[in-house]
């Protein structure tokens, strides 16, 4: 990245001092602490996440994850633009949006999201 870009796109974060660490769908990233997980996800493909279709303030849903923190028993749905990131999330399902805008970084087993496309696909016939 230039300089200027670097600049650019260390204005979207919040201050941090560090990264932590979350698995999305098996893999692990280092990611910015006291950020969304939206700004998160977007910290790992920032050439993606800018041009998904989301709000950025909870109405579309469109970033929907099931999350487990790692203080929590079970996974619960959560709005990636709403929630804070934390040392040791886990996420185990993503919307089909993020799916779309993260697949690259993922790799090409993702058995759960297809799942929840899947799923979408059958309410919508």
């Amino acid at each position: 990245m230039a300089d200027g870009d670097s600049s650019n796109m260390a204005d979207v974060f919040r201050p941090y001092e560090k990264l932590v660490e979350i698995t999305i769908l098996g893999k692990t990233f280092l990611v910015p602490e006291r950020n969304s997980l939206l700004r998160a996800f977007q910290f790992i493909s920032p050439e993606t996440i800018p041009y998904g279709r989301f709000c950025w303030n909870q109405e579309c849903q469109y970033c929907r994850v099931n999350c487990q923190l790692s203080d929590e028993d079970q996974s619960r749905p959560i709005l990636s633009c709403k929630f804070i990131v934390s040392e040791g999330m886990d996420i185990s399902q993503l919307a089909p949006e993020l799916i779309g805008c993260l697949r690259t970084k993922l790799g090409p087993a993702q058995p759960e999201p297809v799942a929840i496309i899947s799923e979408e696909k059958t309410r919508a016939s």
